[in-house]
């Protein structure tokens, strides 16, 4: 039985054999002096990608991740200008930026942790069960792929080292975001944005006087936040503490109970 990826790779060897065994046979001599080979290169094809895991230390984990996801919206009801805005737009806001915000604060947190591969039921056993798809399978469940953005979006945070007021500030540019859909104060989140930025550029400027480029650094590495799904947030580290509870309800709750 060929237990073998079935990605795209294969079938790019099939239409092109020639092509492949030249690749194959050639010498890697110039490669080896680099410490590098052909035939050693990870095999990073879709179905790799594609892998779904889960986190190795579930119970550990996402106690911490729990705590930081209450200091997040601990953090965002505790903004004047936040509790300024129609209820409209908070939810919006809620909505579009607490995942983003999130791993701001396992980056500042310095919560790290490791993967798994997710048990996964045989195909034979699902038919002699006649098991019927669940919710549970419907979702999107954490992928390799996923996670490895996520990680790597944390390791260039902790790369830059921030202090707390710049991950104060960086919060407030990513909460304040104007171009949410439907805001009726969108002027207004603009203006809060800005001011944001501006507050984020002098600290650095402060603290950093010799390094020019560290404020558009800051900046670049915050818009990678947005490649991180907030599926891939709620499935890896608040599904096993919820269940079949709807995070972003929970999340209202906890906004707007006073």
């Amino acid at each position: 039985m060929d237990t073998g990826c079935h990605c795209s790779t294969n079938g790019d060897r099939l239409s092109n054999p020639i092509l492949y065994n030249i690749l194959s046979q050639m010498d890697n001599s110039q490669f080896n002096q680099t410490s590098f080979n052909y035939t050693s290169v990870p095999h990073r094809c879709n179905c790799e990608l594609r892998r779904t895991v889960c986190l190795k230390r579930p119970v550990e984990i996402c106690k911490e991740a729990s705590a930081v996801l209450v200091k997040t919206i601990h953090f965002m009801k505790n903004l004047p200008a936040f509790n300024q805005l129609p209820p409209d737009d908070q939810f919006s806001l809620l909505k579009s930026c607490w995942a983003p915000l999130f791993i701001l604060g396992l980056a500042q947190e310095h919560v790290d942790f490791e993967v798994t591969d997710t048990a996964a039921d045989s195909m034979l056993k699902k038919i002699l069960l006649n098991r019927q798809e669940s919710p549970e399978t419907e979702r999107e469940q954490p992928t390799i792929g996923g996670v490895s953005k996520l990680k790597s979006c944390l390791k260039k945070f902790w790369s830059l080292d921030l202090s707390p007021k710049e991950y104060a500030y960086l919060k407030g540019t990513t909460i304040f975001n104007p171009d949410v859909p439907d805001m009726k104060a969108a002027r207004f989140v603009e203006g809060l944005q800005q001011e944001a930025q501006h507050a984020l550029s002098e600290v650095v400027q402060l603290t950093h006087p010799g390094d020019q480029e560290r404020f558009a650094r800051i900046l670049l590495t915050a818009s990678t936040l947005q490649s991180i799904t907030p599926s891939l947030i709620t499935e890896l580290f608040f599904r096993p503490v919820i269940g079949q509870a709807d995070l972003l309800e929970l999340l209202v709750d906890m906004l707007f109970c006073r």
